[in-house]
C-alpha cells in the first residue's frame, strides 16, 4: 500500500504544484518565446514556461523523504537533485547558458550520489560476471584512494543516461511519456526483486513508483499542446533519477538501455554525426530522430506515443527476459533503431540553425 501513496502523493504534489510553477516562470521569465529564442524543432507560435523542472522537483523530493528512510544515499541524491534543478532554472531564464558550465556542473551533481553509496558493484555480460566492486583505482595516500571501478562506472553512467534523455524532449509530452515507462519499468523489476526475497527493493520500488507519479503528473500539462516545458531542469530531473534507480534495482542497466533503446540509439548517432562533421557534440541542431519525423509530417501527439509504444514494448521485455537474452536483445534493438535513423536522415540535409537548449 506504501507504494500506491508514493505514487499518488508525486502525482497530486506535482499536478498541484504546475500551475504555480506556470505562474512563476511567467513572472520571472522563464518563457520559451519562439520569436526571441528559435529552437529547431518550434511549431510553437505563442509563449510557454520553461519552468517544469520545479514541480518534478516537489514531486520527487517531499515523497522521497516521506516515504523513504533518510540516510547518507537518500541525502546525496537530494544534493544532486538540488543542483540540477538550480542549472536547469537558470538555463531556462538565461537562453546562452553556456552548455559546457552546464555539463560541468551535471558532472558535479552526479558526483554527490556516488560519493553517498550509489555504485554499480558488478556488470553483467552474457557469458560472465565481472565484479567491480573491489577494483580499486589508485590515487596514492589521497582522499580518493578508495574509488571503486564500480562508482567511476556509475559516475559516467548518470551522466550519459541524463543527457540521453535530455536530448529527446523535442516535442510535446515526449520526455514525460519516456520517463514514465522506463520508471514503471524499474519499479515492477524491483517489485519482482523484493517477492523473491530481497527486502531492500522494497525501497527502490517505492523511489520508482514516485518518478512514476511525477511523471505522470507532468505528462498531463506537458501533452500536446502543452501548457510547460521540462526545460533543462524538468528533464534532467527526471532523467538523473532513472539512471540511479537502474543501479540502484541492481544494477541493471541493460534494462534501462532496452526501455530506452531508441532515445539511446539517436543520442548515439546524434553525438558521432556531429563530431563527424565538426560540431561540437553539444550544441543542438535539427537532426534528431523527433526532427526527422516532424519533417515527415509526424504530430507532437504521434511521436510522443511512438516512444511510449516501443519503451512498454521493451519494458516487457526487459522484465520477462534473463540475462543474457536481454544483452543481446539490447544490442539488436539499437542497432536497428540506429539503422532506422540513419535511413530517416538519408532523406535530406540538417538545418543550419544553432540551439543549446537541450543538445
Amino acid at each position: 500500500m506504501e507504494i500506491i501513496f508514493a505514487f499518488l502523493a508525486s502525482l497530486i504534489l506535482t499536478v498541484f504544484s504546475i500551475p504555480f510553477a506556470i505562474k512563476l516562470s511567467k513572472k520571472f521569465g522563464l518563457i520559451d518565446d519562439p520569436k526571441k529564442r528559435p529552437h529547431p524543432a518550434h511549431i510553437h507560435t505563442k509563449v510557454i514556461p520553461r519552468g517544469g523542472g520545479l514541480p518534478i522537483f516537489i514531486g520527487i523530493i517531499i515523497p522521497m523523504f516521506l516515504f523513504l528512510p533518510t540516510n547518507s544515499t537518500l541525502i546525496g541524491i537530494a544534493l544532486g537533485l538540488t543542483i540540477l534543478l538550480i542549472v536547469g532554472l537558470l538555463d531556462d531564464k538565461f537562453t546562452n547558458f553556456n552548455p559546457y558550465i552546464r555539463l560541468s556542473l551535471l558532472f558535479l551533481a552526479a558526483a554527490f550520489p556516488v560519493l553517498s553509496g550509489v555504485s554499480i558493484p558488478f556488470i553483467t555480460n552474457p557469458f560472465n560476471l565481472i565484479s567491480s566492486e573491489n577494483t580499486y583505482i589508485s590515487f596514492g595516500q589521497s582522499i580518493f584512494s578508495s574509488i571503486t571501478l564500480g562508482d567511476i562506472l556509475a559516475f559516467f553512467w548518470i551522466v550519459t543516461l541524463t543527457q540521453i534523455i535530455n536530448w529527446s524532449k523535442g516535442v510535446d509530452g515526449q520526455m514525460p511519456v519516456i520517463t514514465l515507462i522506463a520508471s514503471l519499468t524499474l519499479g515492477f523489476l524491483s517489485l519482482k526483486f523484493f517477492l523473491q526475497d530481497d527486502p531492500n527493493q522494497l525501497n527502490v520500488a517505492k523511489l520508482s513508483f514516485i518518478v512514476a507519479g511525477t511523471s505522470l503528473g507532468f505528462l498531463i500539462f506537458n501533452w500536446y499542446p502543452a501548457k510547460i516545458f521540462p526545460g533543462f531542469s524538468g528533464s534532467t530531473v527526471l532523467a538523473f533519477m532513472l539512471a540511479i534507480l537502474a543501479i540502484l534495482s541492481g544494477a541493471k542497466l541493460a534494462t534501462a538501455l532496452l526501455v530506452l533503446a531508441v532515445p539511446s540509439a539517436d543520442f548515439i548517432y546524434t553525438f558521432i554525426r556531429r563530431v563527424l562533421s565538426g560540431h561540437s557534440p553539444v550544441w543542438g541542431d535539427r537532426g534528431h530522430l523527433h526532427h526527422k519525423l516532424l519533417n515527415l509530417g509526424w504530430s507532437h501527439q504521434r511521436i510522443s506515443l511512438f516512444y511510449g509504444v516501443f519503451s512498454a514494448i521493451f519494458g516487457l521485455l526487459a522484465i520477462s527476459l534473463d540475462i543474457a537474452s536481454k544483452a543481446f536483445v539490447v544490442l539488436a534493438v539499437v542497432a536497428v533503431s540506429f539503422g532506422f535513423i540513419l535511413w530517416l536522415n538519408s532523406f535530406g540535409g540538417l538545418s543550419k540553425p544553432q540551439d543549446p537548449d537541450n543538445g
